[in-house]
């Protein structure tokens, strides 16, 4: 990874006006990634969409990292099983084809 896509993790949060604690909580939870180089941390910019909407859950709704935990599990179980119809569908579509 190179060094442009990597957003130093102090300048996010000036930018958001957050404490570097919820960024590490969001790290030790397994939430999202950072980063060491040089001893200061980065922000890997595939990264930041996911940081973000973490940081509108805890700061707008006042969502704690555990709440955000859960809510990250359930958004992923529903984007997999959308995945999942998707794919059944198509394959309801093609053996429809077939059929004809």
């Amino acid at each position: 990874m190179e060094n442009d896509d990597l957003i130093p993790a102090e300048e996010f949060c000036v930018y958001h006006n957050i404490e570097y604690s919820f960024i590490s909580s969001l790290q030790d939870s397994g939430l999202i990634r950072v980063t060491s180089v040089e001893h200061n941390s980065y922000i890997p910019s595939d990264e930041l969409e996911k940081l973000e909407k973490f940081v509108r859950l805890h700061y707008d709704l006042e969502i704690n990292v555990e709440g955000i935990e859960t809510i990250n599990h359930l958004l992923q179980k529903i984007d997999l099983l959308q995945k999942e119809i998707l794919h059944l569908r198509n394959i309801a579509a093609i053996a429809d084809l077939s059929s004809e």
